[in-house]
């Protein structure tokens, strides 16, 4: 559906690319997830899906159409709904809705039957006579998904539309978003919360320094075939063993080893009694998104 093909990008007066080389294939009818720390080029590509910013190298297609031509040819077939808030504070809700659907150029029957959606869509029979500027962060972020989907786009881009809610309405969201592929609409989805990616994303990509690092499906990308340890010691892990588990640390005298099957467990235990160390607290299991993008960028998400 969205083909991303050695796309490159780089700002005036940057020291380096925001983007390089990037390739990937996105599929119809999902939930894709769109990963990197602060920095990673996430921004910058979202933007030139948008058509924010010009792809100076590369191509992008949208169902084999050039994105420009795909763009021109349906101009509600991408729509963005971006972290900060994108509507009028002034405005009432029913207000906002109107008025955007205005600017999508929607005949007076349509604006109301796809204002009428979008509120019920996202639950906001309640409020339409409120200013925006007297909503709760949840509702906001309603709002926003809700002028999102007033073109009934294609391909919906979100950046982070949970931040600042609370667990409710982050409930709420998570599941009318999964529930979009079900209406036509692909969307592709940037977050910091790695449990809001396992939980709806049916593929994903991390990237980094404006390089791709891993792409594919989550539950492929999850699985693995040795098993992942968590320890907690009273002291330090001898180097020895750091270096044949491939340690790495979590924090104050806590470590991620890799063991090559569960049998080897009962190995790792007596080398450690061996050395005087005692295991204070022990995880045995498999990787989570988290720890895969640890072992990727080395860093956290949130850095």
């Amino acid at each position: 559906m969205l083909h991303i093909e050695g796309v490159s990008y780089r700002y005036r007066d940057a020291t380096s690319p925001a983007l390089t080389d990037l390739t990937l294939n996105i599929p119809a009818g999902g939930v894709y997830g769109l990963l990197g720390p602060n920095g990673a080029g996430k921004t910058t590509l979202i933007s030139l899906l948008a058509g924010l910013l010009k792809t100076p190298t590369g191509k992008i297609s949208l169902h084999d159409q050039p994105l420009a031509d795909a763009r021109a040819a349906n101009p509600r077939a991408i729509a963005l709904v971006p972290q900060d808030y994108a509507f009028y504070p002034m405005l009432t809700v029913a207000e906002n809705l109107r008025f955007f659907g205005g600017a999508l150029g929607l005949s007076s029957a349509d604006l109301k039957a796809q204002t009428d959606a979008a509120i019920t869509f996202a639950r906001l029979e309640q409020v339409t006579a409120k200013r925006a500027e007297q909503l709760s962060g949840g509702l906001r972020r309603r709002l926003n998904l809700a002028i999102g989907l007033l073109g009934q786009p294609q391909l919906l881009l979100l950046d982070e539309p949970t931040v600042g809610v609370d667990p409710q309405s982050r409930h709420f969201l998570l599941d009318a978003i999964a529930a979009l592929p079900e209406a036509g609409t692909t969307v592709i989805y940037t977050s910091h919360y790695m449990e809001e990616v396992e939980a709806i994303c049916q593929r994903i990509a991390i990237i980094d320094q404006g390089k791709l690092l891993a792409e594919g499906a989550l539950t492929d990308i999850l699985h693995s075939p040795e098993p992942q340890l968590e320890l907690q010691l009273d002291q330090a892990l001898p180097e020895d063993i750091a270096k044949r588990y491939a340690a790495s640390p979590l924090g104050h005298l806590q470590y991620r080893l890799s063991l090559t099957s569960t049998a080897a467990l009962s190995k790792l235990l007596d080398e450690l009694a061996a050395a005087n160390c005692t295991v204070r607290h022990l995880n045995l299991g498999q990787h989570d998104l988290e720890q895969f993008f640890m072992r990727l960028t080395k860093r956290s998400l949130r850095d």
